[in-house]
C-alpha cells in the first residue's frame, strides 16, 4: 500500500497532473526496432574468395634446378659451396639467375649464429633484382 503525500493541498482537491512522460512505451519501440534490425542485416563473410584449380596438376617432367646460398655465422655467402667474394659478384649471379625464363629456385640457407642484417642483404638484394622463387631453408648439418 502506498500513501499520496501531497503539497498540502485540501482534501477533496483534484490532484496535480504528472509532468513526466511514460518511457514503456519509448522502450518497446525501440527494443522492436533493434530486434528488427538485427533480423535484416545480412550475414558477415569473413573469408576471401579464390579461384582454386580444379583436378590435379600434371607430373612434373624435370627436375627444378636448386642453386644454394649459404650464409655462414661470419657472414660468408656461399654459392652452391664456393665462396662469393663480394656484394658486387652476388648481385651478377643473382642478375643471371633473374635472367632466366625458367628461374632456378634458390635456397637461402642462414646460420643461426649470423647477424641477421647479412640475411636480409641476401633477400633484398634478390627481390631488386627480381628473383621470384627464394626460400629459406632450415639445414641442421650448415647450423
Amino acid at each position: 500500500m502506498g500513501m499520496n503525500v501531497g503539497s498540502g493541498s485540501a482534501k477533496g482537491a483534484d490532484p496535480e497532473p504528472m509532468m513526466e512522460m511514460n518511457m514503456t512505451p519509448l522502450i518497446d519501440v525501440l527494443l522492436v526496432l533493434i530486434i528488427m534490425m538485427i533480423i535484416t542485416i545480412p550475414k558477415q563473410n569473413h573469408s576471401v574468395n579464390l579461384n582454386m584449380p580444379v583436378g590435379t596438376p600434371p607430373p612434373q617432367t624435370t627436375q627444378p634446378v636448386v642453386v644454394t646460398i649459404d650464409v655462414d655465422f661470419d657472414g660468408t655467402i656461399l654459392w652452391d659451396g664456393q665462396v662469393v667474394a663480394n656484394r658486387a659478384e652476388l648481385e651478377s649471379k643473382m642478375n643471371g639467375v633473374a635472367a632466366m625464363p625458367d628461374q632456378p629456385e634458390v635456397h637461402l640457407r642462414p646460420n643461426k649464429l649470423v647477424e641477421y642484417k647479412v640475411v636480409a642483404g641476401v633477400m633484398a638484394t634478390a627481390q631488386r633484382l627480381g628473383v621470384t622463387k627464394i626460400g629459406m631453408v632450415g639445414n641442421e648439418q650448415f647450423q
